[in-house]
């Protein structure tokens, strides 16, 4: 084929591509979800538009390199520590539990060892792309359940490393168990090499670059980076993947991270579409509509098998039901990183083609439910708080026990007890006025009750709980909590519940003001209006000062 012809197959691909999720936008569907379909009506088993499959394959793979090189570069050891308990024990119980539970269910129905416990890497990891985007435009990236989420999507881009780097293995019947050792081993190898080389050679020489002040430069050494090590530990024998990925961990250690990842950002955008368009081009529609029932039953026991198992894992962790319920629904889907596992197999029969077709389409349906999902997650969540039967395992003070305990009146009810709730505590302290604080993070409640705070264990959205923390009663009630729905609901039950209550609401961004008013607050706070307002008294003092210092100075 003529380079004339495959740039018109390039043509072809983003066209479709733009054309799909333009039109798949106003459905608020996921960009990924409309490459696949692109790639679907262009490819073979369609329109048949595009004629060289394997020249796009060469792209998809540089894509999916690309990919893993922008998860290294995001994953910077400082971001890793702070969100260390649920990456540990959020994601480990997670994708352990799912491998588990999807090999015993497929030795059940009939499948071999390998092919079950490749089956169980397939469905444990989660869209990234899809999860974090839609956490982010919700504004609930810092709320605690995003935190969770966020953890354990990090747990998984992790295990796909070694993951990637096993499939050989499982793929060659004539292995021993044994021989698993020796990819894990080497990679270990290979890590820490790559490791030295952070910290010896890459700062060096991205200093060096920095120092010509050429930007192009610069992009072109990231990417002699990224390409570079990813080719020099493919060549030997480690997989191409695994060598982005660590080549991006390489650069995050640099103080040039944040300039990698924009320089990054576009290319990676347009290489990883093709990926998601080659994968599209994997789906035979007659076959999906031939075997609908089993595409159905794949898409169910994904959906509700990793909702039970998510919310399993924050229940372990002895977090709330609404953290539980929020984090399940927003990671209940299959991700893009399973299709990195898939073409990692290709060739190795660890999936039969039929099988393999109906698990990809069902992959591609839960990723297209994620927004529904997440819309959905907030009301669930405030169905199931009513009937939590695990509060009493939490080992901190209820609501219950403090309306026991206790006679509310003339108080100030705290619900979030993070930084501003610790500072407005303090000051209500000194001052003398009496006080309850609220949390549904029951390390938060634990802190305050180690500082002797009058604290507790409870969801502020429930009618039921304000009640107890005599709600009626109150001077005023603070919600300072990182969660705009939950604020919203908060303050919708507490103006029914205590009609002449005062509410004041702290909540990031002017755009959330108006939907606080409507739910019935009496104030609204907004981190970005009291940065503003800092930022401008800041600058007047100073240029104050620089006006009236004497002359010379």
């Amino acid at each position: 084929m003529t380079e004339l012809g495959f740039l018109q197959d390039l043509v072809v691909i983003l066209a479709a591509a733009v054309a799909a999720v333009a039109c798949l936008r106003y459905l608020k569907v996921p960009s990924i979800a409309g490459f696949i379909v692109a790639g679907t009506i262009v490819g073979p088993h369609a329109l048949g538009l595009v004629q060289d499959l394997h020249q796009v394959e060469v792209l998809a793979e540089l894509g999916v390199a690309l990919l893993l090189f922008g998860i290294g570069l995001e994953l910077s050891l400082s971001r890793v520590r702070r969100l260390w308990r649920p990456i540990v024990i959020g994601g480990a119980v997670q994708v352990g539990t799912t491998i588990l539970a999807v090999l015993g269910i497929s030795l059940l129905f009939g499948r071999d060892f390998r092919s079950a416990l490749f089956l169980g890497f397939v469905i444990a990891v989660s869209s990234t792309a899809i999860v974090l985007r839609g956490l982010s435009s919700r504004g609930e990236l810092e709320t605690p359940h995003g935190r969770l989420a966020l953890g354990i999507l990090v747990f998984q881009d992790l295990c796909v490393v070694p993951m990637v780097l096993i499939i050989p293995v499982l793929g060659d019947r004539a292995s021993v168990g044994a021989s698993v050792l020796l990819p894990l081993l080497t990679a270990g190898a290979v890590v820490t090499l790559v490791l030295i080389a952070a910290r010896l050679i890459v700062p060096r020489f991205l200093d060096a670059v920095a120092r010509t002040r050429k930007r192009d430069l610069f992009v072109l050494s990231v990417f002699l980076i990224c390409l570079g090590t990813a080719w020099l530990i493919s060549s030997v024998g480690v997989s191409l993947a695994l060598g982005a990925f660590l080549a991006g961990l390489v650069v995050s250690g640099s103080r040039y991270r944040q300039q990698a990842i924009s320089d990054l950002v576009p290319l990676r955008d347009v290489l990883a579409g093709v990926f998601f368009v080659s994968i599209g081009m994997m789906l035979d529609l007659g076959n999906v509509f031939e075997a609908m029932l089993p595409i159905a039953g794949l898409f169910l026991a994904i959906l509700f098998g990793k909702f039970a198992i998510i919310f399993l894992a924050a229940s372990i962790m002895k977090l709330p039901t609404r953290v539980g319920v929020l984090t399940a629904a927003s990671l209940s889907q299959v991700g893009e990183f399973s299709f990195v596992l898939l073409l990692a197999a290709s060739g190795t029969g660890l999936l039969e083609e039929a099988f393999q077709s109906n698990l990809t389409v069902a992959i591609i349906l839960s990723m297209l439910a994620t927004p529904f999902a997440l819309a959905l997650g907030p009301h669930l969540a405030a169905g199931l708080g009513k009937i939590n039967p695990l509060t009493r395992l939490l080992q901190v003070r209820t609501t219950e026990d403090i309306g026991e305990e206790t006679s509310l009146r003339g108080h100030v009810i705290i619900a979030g007890y993070g930084l501003t709730g610790r500072k407005l505590a303090s000051a209500l302290a000194q001052r003398g006025t009496p006080y309850i604080i609220v949390d549904l993070n029951t390390e938060n409640v634990r802190d305050a009750a180690e500082r002797g705070e009058p604290s507790c264990f409870g969801d502020v959205t429930s009618a039921e709980v304000l009640e107890h923390l005599g709600a009626a009663e109150a001077q005023e009630l603070v919600i300072a909590i990182n969660d705009p729905d939950a604020t919203a609901r908060a303050t919708e039950a507490a103006r029914r519940a205590a009609p002449h209550l005062h509410i004041t609401v702290r909540t990031a961004y002017e755009i959330d003001v108006d939907r606080m008013k409507d739910a019935g607050a009496s104030d609204v706070i907004t981190a970005e209006s009291a940065a503003a307002e800092a930022i401008i008294r800041h600058v007047a003092k100073e240029r104050a000062d620089t006006e009236h210092a004497p002359i010379g100075q």
